[in-house]
């Protein structure tokens, strides 16, 4: 089954934000409460973790890429 992994909202004011770093590519492992990405909200960098366990089936937005709060940006495909 596959679960969506969205811009988390880090902050009352925060309407977007930008993806600076994937840690992990498609194909990968992930485990959950695992570092995911690193995200930049205007004020600081942030590291997200993955909120399940799977493989990371597909990255949506690239690195550099600014999107809105709540937007998929990446598929893990849990166990």
């Amino acid at each position: 089954m596959k679960k969506e992994v969205i811009m988390p909202k880090m902050g009352l004011d925060m309407t977007e934000g930008t993806v600076v770093k994937w840690h992990k590519k498609v194909g990968d492992r992930v485990e959950k409460d695992e570092l995911l990405l690193e995200i930049e909200t205007g004020k600081a960098i942030t590291n997200v973790e993955s909120a399940v366990s799977g493989t990371l089936a597909e990255i949506v937005v690239p690195e550099d890429e600014e999107v809105e709060v709540g937007t998929i940006i990446a598929w893990i495909e849990t166990d």
